[in-house]
């Protein structure tokens, strides 16, 4: 069984590891891309336009990292670069959905950035743990290439 050969468990735990700094890099690439979103634009609507923000920003760079990195995934051109960037778009509206509730929940019950932020980093590694089951089955499977 893989879990009982060293070997396996090495694989799995350097899986972990890289997957959960990922997940922090782009967690920090979103909740700086939000931050400098509101120092940038303070209108009506600047809250909405700052969590857009980081959750764009945040997903083409965890979409890099994952590609590259954790699944070791190869594309073929750029149309099939593009079709794996909307499948993985596509597994994330749940898991965004997830990371908004949480974000605007926060901000909703604590009325504060501090919290706000602290409920955007839960609801985004639930978020993520989800991610990457998604993924693997749906997007850098090898038979979804």
């Amino acid at each position: 069984m893989c879990f009982l050969s060293p070997g396996c468990l090495k694989t799995i735990m350097k899986l972990v590891i890289s997957y959960s700094v990922f997940a922090v890099v782009a967690i920090l690439v979103n909740l700086l891309s939000q931050e400098l979103s509101l120092q940038v634009y303070q209108g009506g609507y600047a809250l909405t336009v700052s969590i857009l923000t980081g959750t764009v920003t945040g997903l083409i760079i965890k979409f890099l990292l994952d590609k590259a990195y954790i699944f070791n995934y190869k594309t073929t051109s750029v149309s099939h670069g593009f079709n794996r960037f909307v499948a993985y778009s596509v597994t994330g509206v749940v898991t965004t959905l997830i990371f908004w509730g949480f974000e605007l929940g926060f901000e909703f019950v604590f009325a504060s950035k501090l919290m706000r932020y602290c409920g955007a980093v839960t609801g985004l590694i639930i978020g993520y743990v989800i991610k990457y089951q998604l993924d693997s089955r749906y997007v850098f499977s090898t038979r979804t290439g």
